[in-house]
């Protein structure tokens, strides 16, 4: 008997890739992620809120950012999961979820929808 190498458990997520995304709807490019990658994620969120405020001439009042930031950040981190993961049991044991919490934050948050080629075409 030969011995035959173990074949690699890919899932439909192993094409998604948020960089990769990003760069096809022309958000980002190699020279923005480099400066980027000085910036340390506080100033990041801080710059982010900043540039959003001077838009609308600083008026962001009424918006509860406090108690809405968790959820960005819990957005954030599942969608970068599932783009450095192959498959989504080898998701749900990164970020340590259950099963049906899971499925309903990948329905939540749109993950094919969101990481498909066909939309960025339209």
């Amino acid at each position: 008997m030969k011995w035959q190498k173990k074949k690699r458990l890919q899932g439909k997520q192993a094409r998604y890739s948020l960089v990769r995304k990003l760069r096809r709807d022309k958000k980002t490019s190699e020279e923005f992620e480099s400066m980027l990658s000085a910036l340390s994620l506080e100033e990041i969120i801080g710059l982010k809120l900043e540039l959003a405020a001077r838009a609308i001439d600083s008026r962001l009042f009424g918006l509860a950012l406090w108690t809405g930031m968790p959820y960005i950040v819990h957005e954030a981190v599942f969608k970068y999961a599932v783009s450095s993961t192959r498959t989504k049991l080898e998701c749900m044991n990164f970020i340590g979820m259950k099963n049906q919490q899971f499925y309903n934050l990948w329905n939540r948050y749109q993950i094919d929808s969101y990481f498909s080629e066909e939309e960025a075409e339209d």
